[in-house]
């Protein structure tokens, strides 16, 4: 393959944006796809049809009428329905009735059978003559697709039709790996090639832990920040899979996911009350006034304004915060909003702390698209103190609309938020190292602060909204990431010694 020759790539993901969501997966496969293909690569997406997924809603046309796929040794039928994401890009949805036929994505008992029958259909599927596709690339995300590196090392080893595909194996986040018994073995076909083993992982041979057979398998794995793709190589963040990423880490790279600019722009956004740009920053004053009174809260332009949308559980931070509310409420001179739902322990903590201070904090314990936009444009600081975090959005989407972000200082956060420094003016928002409620607090201090200096302020927004967290960056290195799975696969031929320089002995 030439070395700049357009790739041909299938892109499997369990959620895919408009399709279905859960979280941040369905967002990247929503919109990476989308980057690739403009730069020129024929990249298609597989998904499950869940039942939700409206054929009329969304256009789908049947492309490849019930076949036959291998399932538990026997064999199972499977249709492929077409949709499309952008102006060109395919998404193949396997259609089983039985398997997706339900109200929701995840937690059934029959996971594993669920998403093992989507991956053999989704490779039994390039094979029909109505797709007639072979893909350089297969792109595998999460615990829902680690079955294929797999695969394509034993069941498909000797099979022609894979002999050139590579895999990418992507981990979005390594807690959740997909563990289950024995029997998925033999669902999956495989079950006669053993078990994995590794000497620092006693307890790898009595699970099957689908996630360390992506990672074990793939051509080349990666994570989507370069810091979290270091911190899971130490037992801290490695979810028991360190020893395992740490043998591979010749093959682990990371990169940091992006945001779709079309959709999150402050100058097109419908939902705020007044649109902005970098050379128009002082409309934005007006959603804040806005916000403010949507929430309750007194309107007051030289209050910082502390904006949070998230999930409420321990890992996003919110035990440290629920030490500092209080004497934040009491001693600095800011509000708070929160946007979220989690674990009921929050719930009851922020109802509570909304009846405490009305005029400065307003909870709403609920899940609001467009609520979420007029807390990142009206916001002044946007609040991420999360435990890890392997590449986080929302830092992002806030310095896109001009909210300046307080994070701890982990995963892809790192990689985005510079703590400012008043004596250099360097910087686009501010970080805390320990995981510690006192550094929160003083990071929150420091921002409440250095908002009472107004140009200083403003250096820190503009500089925010001109980061690059498009999905264009990060296509782009995807391409490399692939290119360098296709080396990686290929077995290297001894080059001419003329190449080298060196020729032949010649005799006298």
């Amino acid at each position: 393959m030439a070395a700049n020759s357009p790739l041909k790539v299938l892109f499997l993901s369990a959620e895919v944006v408009p399709f279905a969501k859960t979280g941040g997966l369905a967002d990247v496969a929503g919109s990476l796809p989308k980057a690739i293909r403009a730069l020129g690569h024929d990249v298609r997406v597989c998904m499950p049809r869940y039942g939700r997924v409206d054929k009329a809603k969304f256009g789908l046309k049947e492309v490849v009428p019930c076949f036959d796929v291998p399932m538990d040794h026997a064999k199972e039928q499977a249709s492929i329905w077409q949709g499309t994401i952008g102006q060109d890009v395919p998404v193949y949805m396997v259609d089983n009735a039985h398997y997706f036929d339900r109200d929701g994505i995840y937690m059934y008992p029959d996971d594993a059978e669920r998403f093992t029958f989507w991956c053999r259909a989704a490779l039994e599927m390039l094979r029909r003559p109505e797709i007639d596709w072979q893909p350089d690339i297969i792109h595998c995300n999460d615990w829902h697709t680690a079955i294929i590196p797999n695969w394509l090392r034993t069941v498909y080893k000797d099979d022609p039709f894979y002999a050139h595909a590579a895999t990418v194996y992507t981990i979005h986040n390594l807690a959740y790996q997909g563990i289950f018994g024995h029997r998925v073995l033999e669902i999956a076909g495989i079950d006669e090639y053993g078990f994995l083993y590794h000497p620092e992982m006693a307890d790898m041979a009595e699970v099957v832990d689908l996630m360390a057979r992506g990672i074990y398998f793939a051509d080349v794995i990666s994570t989507v920040s370069e810091r979290y793709a270091q911190e899971i190589l130490t037992p801290e963040f490695g979810e028991r899979m360190d020893p395992l990423l740490r043998d591979r880490r010749d093959r682990l790279f990371g990169i940091l996911n992006g945001i779709d600019y079309e959709v999150m722009d402050p100058a097109t956004d419908p939902h705020l009350a007044a649109r902005f740009d970098a050379q128009h920053l002082e409309a934005r004053a007006a959603n804040k006034a806005a916000l403010q009174r949507e929430a309750g809260l007194a309107v007051s332009p030289t209050t910082p304004l502390v904006g949070v949308i998230s999930r409420l559980t321990d890992q996003k931070g919110f035990d440290l915060i629920s030490r500092i509310i209080d004497p934040l409420m009491n001693y600095v001179d800011l509000q708070f909003v929160l946007l979220g739902t989690g674990e009921q322990t929050y719930h009851d903590m922020f109802s509570a702390l909304a009846q405490r201070y009305p005029q400065k904090a307003a909870v709403f314990l609920t899940f609001n698209a467009p609520l979420a936009q007029r807390i990142y444009g009206g916001s002044d600081i946007f609040l991420m103190p999360s435990r890890f975090e392997p590449c986080g959005l929302g830092q992002m989407i806030a310095m896109r609309y001009g909210s300046v972000p307080v994070v701890r200082a982990t995963g892809g956060l790192a990689d985005t938020v510079v703590d400012f420094d008043p004596r250099t003016g360097k910087g686009n928002g501010f970080t805390f190292e320990a995981y510690d409620a006192m550094a929160l607090f003083i990071a929150l201090v420091r921002a409440a602060e250095t908002y009472k200096h107004e140009a200083a302020w403003r250096q820190l927004m503009l500089r925010g909204m001109a980061e690059d967290f498009s999905w264009t960056r990060s296509a782009g290195r995807y391409i490399d990431l692939y290119r360098r799975a296709i080396a990686a696969k290929t077995p290297r031929e001894a080059r001419p010694l003329d190449e080298y320089g060196i020729g032949e002995e010649r005799g006298a």
